[in-house]
């Protein structure tokens, strides 16, 4: 059974630092490219970043270029989100999903940034 628990969100003042963790298991995960995808209150879901299955090779959204890192230790079936400079507007529940069609999802956490 494939699964993605992510932890690591929680409260942060504006321009202050998270970083998230998605441990995988369930599937051989140096297999597979993984994204983070977020959803703010209200919204849609937004794509925030990708990281290809052996890590060499990012993308992110222009709305977090240069402020967010992906990263992943397929030794520990781990995704990581480096989340610097956080903004009000990054506030949202962060998903990471393998980059398959369709899909896994995992239950997301929290990020708040509020002062």
């Amino acid at each position: 059974e494939v699964q993605l628990v992510e932890s690591g969100g929680g409260l942060v003042q504006p321009g202050g630092s998270l970083r998230l963790s998605c441990a995988a298991s369930g599937f051989t995960f140096s297999s597979y490219a993984m994204n983070w995808v977020r959803q703010a209150p209200g919204k849609g879901l937004e794509w925030v970043s990708r990281i290809s299955s052996e890590g060499g090779s990012t993308t992110y959204a222009e709305s977090v270029k240069g402020r967010f890192t992906i990263s992943r230790d397929n030794a520990k079936n781990s995704l990581y989100l480096q989340m610097n400079s956080l903004k009000p507007e990054d506030t949202a529940v962060y998903y990471c999903t393998t980059n398959t069609d369709p899909p896994f999802w995992g239950q997301g956490t929290q990020v708040t940034v509020a002062s």
